[in-house]
C-alpha cells in the first residue's frame, strides 16, 4: 500500500527535517498544502534537497493566484529539484479565500480549473510545438512548451469539477467526500475520461484521509468530529461534499456552525459519519483501518491529513501510528 502524508507542522520542524522524518517513516509521498503564510513550492524545494526517495507534491495550491505559465515554471523548477519525484495538486479553492485574500475574481472556477489544467498540460508537454491559447477565460500566444514530465492531480468535489479530472488529469483529490460514495462519485471522472478515450484505470485516487490516533479513542473521535464539523459549517463545497450521503446531517450541523453554536455543531457529528469521513481510534485500530480502506475501495493511496484541532502530541502519535515503518 503507498501511503501520503499531508501535515502543516510536526514538532516545529522546518520543511527539511519534516520531509526527512517522513521518509524515514516510510511514507510514499509528502504533500503540502498552501492558504497564507507559507510558499509551498519554496518549502518543497527545500525538502527535495534534503530527500532521496520520498515523493512531493502540493495539495493544493489554487488555479487563480498563479497563472497557468508559472503554474507550470513552478512544477518544472520542482521537478527538477526533486529529479522527478514532484506532482502538482491543484484547486479552486474558495471564493473567502480567492476574493478576500487574493483579491481576485470567485469567477466561474470550474471553467478556470479546466483552462489551467489544459494549458499546464500544454506548457509541459515538451514535444517542440509552441503553445497557443485561446480560451473563454485564458489566452495564449506563441510561446514554447517546457519539458517537464509532471503528473497533475486536482481537487474536483463537485460533478462538474471531476469531468475536468477526468478529462486532463493523472490523479483525484476528493476531500470530504465520505468514503461510501467514492466509487459512486468517482463514476463521473470515470465517463468523463472514457469520452476522451482515456482508461479511468489511469486516474490515481487519492483523496484526503483525515486521521487521528491516541491511545485514548474517544479524545481521536471528537479531534474529528471538531475537524468535520468545521468543514461543513465554512465552506459550501464541502457540505456539498458531505452531503451526498448524509445530507439532513450535513445541513444540521451547517445551521448550528453558521450561528456561533460550534459545540452543537460537532455533537451533531455521528459516529457514523466519523468512520465514514476518516479514521481515529488507538493505534492499531488506526493502522488496520487504513490498510482496509486501501484494500476494500477504489482508493489507490490514501493520504493522511492530521486535523487541526489536533495537540502537537496528538499529531507526532498519529504520524508515528500510521506510518508504513515503525521507529
Amino acid at each position: 500500500m503507498k501511503l501520503d502524508l499531508i501535515v502543516s507542522e510536526f514538532g516545529g520542524s522546518q520543511p527539511a527535517d519534516l520531509a526527512t522524518r517522513a521518509e524515514s517513516l516510510g511514507y510514499d509521498r509528502l504533500w503540502l498544502t498552501e492558504l497564507w503564510g507559507e510558499n509551498a513550492a519554496v518549502q518543497l524545494a527545500e525538502m527535495a534537497a534534503a530527500t532521496d526517495e520520498i515523493g512531493l507534491g502540493t495539495a493544493i495550491v489554487n488555479v487563480y493566484s498563479r497563472s497557468p505559465a508559472l503554474l507550470s515554471m513552478t512544477a518544472n523548477s520542482l521537478e527538477r529539484a526533486s529529479d522527478g519525484r514532484f506532482v502538482l495538486g491543484t484547486g479552486v479553492s474558495t471564493k473567502k479565500v480567492i476574493e478576500d485574500l487574493h483579491g481576485e475574481s470567485f469567477d466561474r472556477p470550474v471553467r478556470r480549473a479546466h483552462e489551467t489544467i489544459e494549458l499546464v498540460r500544454q506548457f509541459t508537454a515538451g514535444d517542440g510545438e509552441r503553445v497557443r491559447y485561446d480560451g473563454e477565460l485564458l489566452e495564449v500566444a506563441d510561446f514554447p512548451a517546457l519539458e517537464a514530465d509532471v503528473p497533475l492531480y486536482h481537487a474536483g468535489l463537485g460533478p462538474a469539477n471531476r469531468r475536468v479530472v477526468g478529462r486532463l488529469c493523472d490523479g483525484w483529490i476528493p476531500h470530504n467526500i465520505p468514503f461510501s460514495g467514492l466509487e459512486a462519485a468517482f463514476e463521473t471522472v470515470a465517463d468523463a475520461a472514457r469520452e476522451r478515450g482515456r482508461d479511468p484505470d489511469d486516474v490515481t485516487v487519492a483523496p484526503y484521509v483525515p486521521t487521528a490516533a491516541s491511545d485514548d479513542p474517544e479524545h481521536a473521535r471528537e479531534i474529528l468530529r471538531r475537524h468535520v464539523a468545521y468543514y461543513v459549517g465554512s465552506g459550501e463545497g464541502y457540505r456539498n461534499a458531505v452531503a451526498t450521503e448524509y445530507e439532513r446531517e450535513a445541513e444540521r450541523i451547517a445551521n448550528a456552525w453558521r450561528t456561533g453554536a460550534r459545540e452543537e455543531a460537532t455533537g451533531m457529528v455521528t459516529d457514523e459519519m466519523v468512520d465514514d469521513l476518516g479514521v481515529a481510534g488507538d493505534p492499531a485500530t488506526v493502522r488496520t483501518r487504513l490498510r482496509e480502506l486501501a484494500a476494500e475501495s477504489i482508493v489507490d493511496r490514501p493520504i493522511v491529513v492530521i486535523p487541526e484541532p489536533a495537540s502537537e502530541s496528538l499529531r507526532e502519535e498519529t504520524v508515528r501510528a500510521a506510518a508504513p515503518k515503525r521507529d
